[in-house]
């Protein structure tokens, strides 16, 4: 059943064959899920993300930080220029239906804090862990396997989507 889904995946732009293989499975579970992949739109993970829906037969958008179309991986169908440097992060929360969290360096960490603030949906892969100042901490579920991840963010959207 399509819902048209949005899913977001943040990560840093540059990462290691691990991670780039994680968020490789994460964009082609996307993809054969029927949804579409939100993301940056740079390299690294983001293109890792991509490069695994579009295998897949899915659908990318990438919310780019800078001026140029140019700056967008090879694997992004829409790209969408902003201007706003990290600031797009707030689009990409946003817009997301939910997002999945791979790696990451502090602009990761930004849209990890935004999608908290907004209630949103959000699963880690191998990712930061949060714990505030009275000690508190699992503020999202960590997963080590992107079909974990995936099967997480697919049950909340589905008993979301039933209520």
């Amino acid at each position: 059943m399509n819902h048209n889904w949005i899913i977001g995946v943040i990560g840093q732009h540059s990462c290691s064959a691990e991670l780039y293989e994680s968020a490789y499975r994460v964009g082609k579970g996307i993809a054969e899920r029927g949804a579409i992949l939100l993301c940056g739109g740079l390299g690294g993970v983001m293109e890792a993300a991509c490069r695994g829906a579009k295998e897949a037969g899915g659908f990318t958008v990438g919310i780019l930080p800078g001026n140029s179309r140019e700056d967008a991986n090879p694997y992004v169908d829409l790209k969408i220029v902003t201007g706003l440097g990290e600031a797009r992060n707030l689009i990409i929360v946003l817009t997301a239906s939910a997002l999945i969290a791979c790696g990451g360096q502090s602009g990761t960490l930004s849209e990890i804090a935004l999608a908290l603030s907004h209630d949103k949906i959000l699963a880690g892969l191998n990712t930061w862990k949060i714990q505030d100042s009275t000690g508190k901490e699992d503020f999202f579920p960590q997963f080590q396997d992107a079909e974990e991840a995936l099967h997480y963010v697919w049950e909340k959207l589905e008993s979301n989507n039933a209520l």
